[in-house]
């Protein structure tokens, strides 16, 4: 597998390239801003899909742009699918961002896979800090959004979040993952699931 990260926007999102490693088409996880610097990193490589781990505007405000760009589709959530599209429901107004995306081309759910080349994301829905959050696992990596942070986990104060939803998703979904699970989360920097089940305060204990 072939990962590549690009910190973008205000809020320093992560944005992940990911591929097989062997000439694969390139999945897109969180399209969050600056199109012209997730452009530059495709260099010319097929683009398999554009996916967002949930609806927040700090994570899809190039989406538009790179669809247009790439050719390829907008995979989300059912659950976070119906608030992309206008800036009301991408929560960004409050903080002045008017970041909205297309209608997405497939809706996930929990389960799901998603395919380009020989890699294949597994969907984990994770809801909490959104209703539709999710992560995306593949060889010993999980892309957490905004589920999981080094330390720490997404905020619940935003209209739609639920901590104890997200308490859940951390305790039945994150926490059974193996140890060397490295972790990619939509912002600051990896970690491990071995790290986060003894240091992280949101993780269960006992």
């Amino acid at each position: 597998m072939k990962i590549e990260r690009l910190a973008l926007g205000p809020l320093d999102t992560n944005c992940w390239l990911v591929s097989d490693g062997q000439g694969g088409p390139v999945v897109i996880i969180d399209p969050a801003d600056e199109a012209d610097r997730i452009v530059d990193a495709l260099k010319g490589r097929d683009t398999a899909a554009v996916v967002l781990t949930h609806g927040h505007f700090d994570h899809l405000a190039a989406a538009g742009e790179i669809m247009s760009a790439t050719g390829a589709g907008l995979q989300v959530h059912v659950a976070d699918a119906p608030w992309i599209t206008t800036a009301a429901g991408t929560g960004g107004l409050p903080f002045g961002f008017d970041a909205a995306a297309p209608p997405a081309s497939r809706e996930l759910r929990d389960g799901d896979f998603i395919e380009a080349g020989s890699l294949r994301l597994e969907v984990l829905h994770t809801p909490g800090h959104t209703p539709g959050s999710i992560c995306l696992l593949a060889d010993g990596h999980l892309f957490s959004g905004d589920t999981l942070f080094a330390g720490s986990v997404g905020r619940t104060d935003f209209p739609r979040g639920d901590g104890r939803a997200l308490g859940r998703s951390i305790a039945e979904r994150i926490t059974p993952l193996p140890d060397k699970t490295l972790v990619h989360p939509g912002h600051g920097p990896d970690t491990t699931i071995e790290r986060e089940r003894r240091i992280n305060p949101f993780f269960p204990r006992g």
